[in-house]
């Protein structure tokens, strides 16, 4: 069973409204996405224009019910409603009417190989120049502070000009990371955007993470995407942090330890000194993101 589906008028219409070397964007409702970036991402530019579906993925053949089941509502006496997997390829539109891409949806649990290689098929029959994604990590870092990011790509002259900090680290894999990844071996043009989240922070949703995100997708790519429309959002969430913390004494101690270390870390960037004290490593940096992984797995119930 081929994994994509076409739909002719849909490709019709891009291909007029369409030019060389377009962008996707590509967000998919994964494993790992702290603060709920990529999601929010995804409504926000969905909801700029109504979208026009180019293609769609065959859900059943990439997604494993048993261990990430949909919901469904019951009422009363009978279901009333069921959130339907989907993984599909739109036509949408940035504030200034510019056409271009979204793979939105659904991360694939299996067959990730053959995922690819029809995202490949899709890129190059809709003349794609550059794919995009943004998503948010579990970090270290306290939510008064500016919020950082971490840009990786397929080509170095793609990528900002921004110190790394990560090293070399190994964490668990992700469709979206091996998708740049056989892009690159395959001399195709992808970027990502990882957003660094307070891991206190990442089962809720940061609109100022999706924010930052999307300022940086506009830098790569040119677009317009008015992250301004999340202020009001942005500025409700950060209410709600700010009551949570008056509330507890633990969390306004984490919160100071770790402004402690993030001042540390800027005073020594900014002096050109390596720090070896209680900055993490690669390895504790990777321990963080597990033990956010594993929380991630007691919030999904067991087969039955």
């Amino acid at each position: 069973m081929a994994l994509i589906t076409w739909d002719n008028d849909g490709v019709e219409q891009w291909a007029s409204a369409s030019g060389a070397d377009a962008v996707l964007l590509q967000s998919l409702r994964g494993f790992v996405d702290a603060g709920r970036v990529g999601r929010l991402i995804q409504d926000h530019v969905v909801g700029i224009a109504e979208p026009v579906r180019l293609a769609t993925f065959a859900v059943d053949e990439l997604l494993d019910y048993r261990s990430r089941r949909p919901e469904m509502t019951f009422s009363i006496n009978e279901w009333t409603a069921y959130d339907e997997p989907y993984l599909a390829i739109d036509m949408v539109r940035d504030v200034e009417d510019r056409p271009f891409l979204m793979l939105h949806g659904i991360e694939p649990d299996i067959r990730w190989e053959a995922f690819i290689s029809s995202v490949r098929e899709a890129v190059t029959r809709l003349g794609v120049g550059l794919t995009v994604g943004a998503h948010g990590i579990p970090m270290g870092v306290p939510h008064t502070k500016p919020i950082g990011s971490t840009t990786h790509g397929t080509r170095q002259d793609l990528l900002p000009d921004s110190p790394g900090i990560f090293g070399t680290v190994t964490v668990p894999s992700s469709a979206q990371s091996l998708l740049e990844y056989r892009f690159g071996q395959w001399g195709l043009d992808a970027v990502n955007v990882a957003v660094h989240v307070p891991y206190y922070l990442a089962q809720s949703s940061l609109p100022q993470a999706a924010q930052h995100a999307l300022t940086h997708v506009e830098a790569l790519t040119g677009l317009s995407l008015d992250p301004s429309r999340l202020d009001d959002d942005a500025e409700t969430a950060l209410a709600e942090i700010v009551r949570q913390m008056a509330e507890s004494q633990e969390i306004q101690a984490l919160v100071e330890s770790l402004e402690a270390q993030y001042e540390a870390i800027d005073a020594a960037r900014r002096d050109g000194i390596e720090l070896n004290g209680p900055l993490p490593t690669a390895d504790e940096l990777g321990a963080e993101f597990e033990r956010f992984l594993a929380q991630q797995r007691r919030d999904i119930p067991p087969n039955d």
